[in-house]
């Protein structure tokens, strides 16, 4: 519990362990590339085009009039963020370093890659489909907070499942090809917070990486943070009013053959303020098997990736590290 970032009131120095060597510092962001912002309310070949095509280039992508109520959005940005505000006596009941605790409160203090610590608390809550009893193993307190993520995860997974669609309707597959099996595990909510940084460029709130899952979405806070890999530099993804982040996960992208990317990401800290993003995450279960569909394989287009359960997945995903030259070594043929 004493690892938790957000406990202090105040961080006046950033201790050595945040500090990163002089070569793996974020560099300042010279590009000036956008995400293209998807309108799904438009026609449905447009919006599937325009989905598909930013899987394609850029691997990200926002959408807007998607169908999750503002109101849901506001209300689960209002209480993660005023369960981080909690004494640190309200949240240490959830606090949890077993890392085969489905839904738990731990700081990214807790993992390291080559020494370095990152600046972020984590609230992970493992929200089954539907809901069900799996609410009650997230915290209690802010006494809404429980209502509030079941009223926000339902129509946000829907929405994950739609963009499915589009994209199997875009690269021929059947429209239902990613459900049953290989969604039917828990979505995974990632809630998660950086307070202010005292030496924001020393340090970063989470490490380049790659997605495990099959689609993200992120609700990104009003405070920007989030920078996306693009040929060679970082794009700064600049929040949009009541807009969802989409990227693709490693899955997604064996199961296509590599025609859909999983972009690494990162998350920058601030001095000033702090930030809370809520990401929600499609899942299968461990059981599942993930290969390249058979419809997008061919004479010229042969199995690139080899087939595994997620449960494979994952114990190769731990031990090699999320850095997508890792993953895509580890699993590709």
């Amino acid at each position: 519990m004493e690892n938790l970032l957000s406990s202090a009131p105040s961080h006046a120095t950033l201790p050595d362990r945040f500090v990163f060597p002089p070569d793996q510092r974020p560099p300042a962001s010279t590009c000036a590339v956008s995400l293209p912002v998807i309108d799904l309310s438009r026609g449905r070949d447009e919006v599937r085009r325009a989905v598909l095509d930013a899987g394609k280039e850029l691997g990200f992508f926002q959408v807007v009039n998607h169908g999750v109520p503002a109101e849901a959005m506001r209300a689960m940005e209002a209480a993660c963020e005023e369960f981080f505000r909690m004494p640190a006596a309200d949240k240490a009941p959830f606090y949890s370093e077993d890392t085969g605790k489905p839904s738990r409160l731990f700081s990214s203090t807790t993992y390291e890659i080559g020494g370095e610590k990152y600046w972020r608390d984590c609230l992970r809550l493992a929200c089954g489909h539907p809901v069900g009893d799996t609410k009650f193993a997230w915290p209690d307190k802010p006494q809404m907070l429980r209502d509030v993520v079941e009223k926000f995860v339902e129509p946000t997974r829907a929405v994950g499942m739609e963009l499915l669609r589009l994209l199997c309707e875009g690269m021929g597959l059947r429209p239902d090809y990613f459900e049953g099996d290989l969604t039917a595990g828990d979505v995974i909510i990632n809630v998660n917070h950086y307070p202010p940084c005292p030496a924001p460029g020393l340090t970063l709130g989470l490490p380049p990486h790659c997605d495990r899952n099959l689609i993200t979405l992120l609700l990104q806070s009003t405070v920007p943070g989030l920078q996306v890999a693009y040929k060679g530099d970082w794009i700064n993804v600049q929040p949009v009013p009541n807009a969802f982040v989409v990227n693709f996960g490693h899955l997604l992208e064996i199961a296509t053959n590599g025609l859909l990317k999983s972009i690494e990401h990162r998350a920058m800290t601030n001095g000033t303020v702090a930030r809370t993003s809520v990401a929600t995450f499609l899942m299968p279960p461990e059981d599942s098997v993930i290969g390249p569909a058979e419809e997008l394989l061919g004479d010229g287009d042969p199995s690139r990736y080899r087939t595994v359960t997620f449960r494979e997945f994952m114990r190769v995903y731990k031990t090699v590290g999320a850095r997508r030259e890792s993953v895509e070594k580890a699993f590709k043929i």
